[in-house]
């Protein structure tokens, strides 16, 4: 009897090795579950830099006076394709006139380019995203008006960012 019990002590230790070891491998080869380091919105040194920049390239802008002119705007978003561009916009005396896919040659409706179809409205896209979790503006350094905008409202929503060029922008008579 002393031996069988023996016998059946060596299976169960056995059993409870093979199990630690296994408990022991698992947490040795599980990944790290962790939170990525949270970035703080904007800082504030960024956020008077962009302010900053904006007055600069908008007092730059206002002082060329130029009124009537065309650009060409391409839009990155989550969003419809025919919202995207590029189109064609011009602007005469302040007021936009017209919307032109690059595409087609068409006309565009032009609700969808509204926040972005002068020169001033851009700049209040820009101003009225200084609280956004990542804003980066580049400018053209001789009228002032900006050529790329990057926007990212919310770092905790997926497609909410829009990313913006204006090119070939021209005075008009």
């Amino acid at each position: 009897m002393l031996r069988t019990l023996k016998i059946q002590s060596i299976p169960i230790r056995l059993l409870i090795v093979m199990g630690a070891a296994l408990v022991m491998s698992l947490s040795l080869n599980a990944p790290v579950i962790s939170k990525s380091p949270i970035r703080v919105a904007q800082s504030s040194a960024t956020a008077q830099s962009n302010l900053q920049q904006l007055r600069i390239n908008r007092r730059l802008w206002n002082q060329q006076k130029i009124s009537s002119y065309r650009y060409t705007l391409s839009r990155s978003c989550f969003c419809t394709a025919e919202a995207r561009g590029p189109v064609i916009i011009e602007v005469r005396n302040g007021r936009t006139t017209s919307v032109t896919s690059v595409a087609t040659g068409q006309s565009v409706d032009p609700e969808l380019f509204q926040k972005y179809d002068t020169v001033p409205r851009l700049f209040t896209l820009i101003r009225d995203a200084r609280r956004a979790y990542s804003l980066d503006v580049q400018y053209n350094s001789t009228f002032g008006y900006p050529t790329q905008i990057n926007i990212d409202y919310s770092s905790q929503i997926a497609d909410e960012e829009e990313y913006l060029t204006i090119e070939n922008l021209q005075q008009i008579n």
